[in-house]
């Protein structure tokens, strides 16, 4: 599932580095060093699988580092470390209580519970684990998602989803929050 996300991710910074001068070649991208640091554009993607064989959902979520480490400081007002926490315990804690405020899930119009399983943090993204049990079937997914807009109005929130083998992917602009899927 993550490899699909990078791979999305990636067109939209390789995107970015052309506007900006960087070079993308064979997958790597390199931006100039001003932009480094810093960026124009505010993505999260989140991918949502139903895996019918486990009957669960799969849920991760990708944001950028920085961005969500400034996000993090400012609700729970706690100096945040993703690459190297020193108490990865409170970590987790303060990424399952935002992303839960900020992301939930209908499932043939049932509102879901999702369990925390935890982070990782690959290059200049935090990619945070979920997953909902006894899903055997899954006809429409219903989603709200306000992922970083306390951070920035131009926050735009990707969504995948997959049922059966089929994928389905929309895109959310700052103030939009809700989509659905139908399968």
């Amino acid at each position: 599932m993550a490899p699909s996300v990078y791979k999305w991710l990636s067109i939209c910074l390789c995107l970015l580095a052309v506007q900006t001068k960087g070079l993308c070649s064979e997958g790597k991208l390199r931006l100039p060093t001003p932009i480094r640091n810093s960026h124009p554009y505010y993505i999260s993607v989140v991918e949502i699988n139903h895996n019918a064989t486990d009957k669960t959902l799969e849920i991760s979520c990708k944001i950028f580092t920085n961005d969500f480490e400034t996000t993090l400081e400012k609700n729970y007002k706690a100096k945040v470390d993703l690459s190297s926490p020193k108490d990865k315990a409170s970590s987790d804690k303060w990424i399952s209580d935002y992303i839960k405020k900020h992301l939930s899930i209908k499932v043939d119009g049932k509102d879901v519970n999702f369990s925390y399983l935890g982070f990782e943090k690959e290059e200049e993204a935090v990619f945070s684990y979920f997953q909902v049990d006894n899903i055997a079937s899954a006809k429409r997914i219903n989603v709200y998602n306000s992922l970083l807009h306390d951070f920035s109005d131009q926050q735009i929130n990707i969504i995948h989803c997959s049922v059966g083998g089929k994928r389905q992917s929309t895109k959310l602009d700052y103030p939009n929050t809700e989509a659905g899927f139908q399968f």
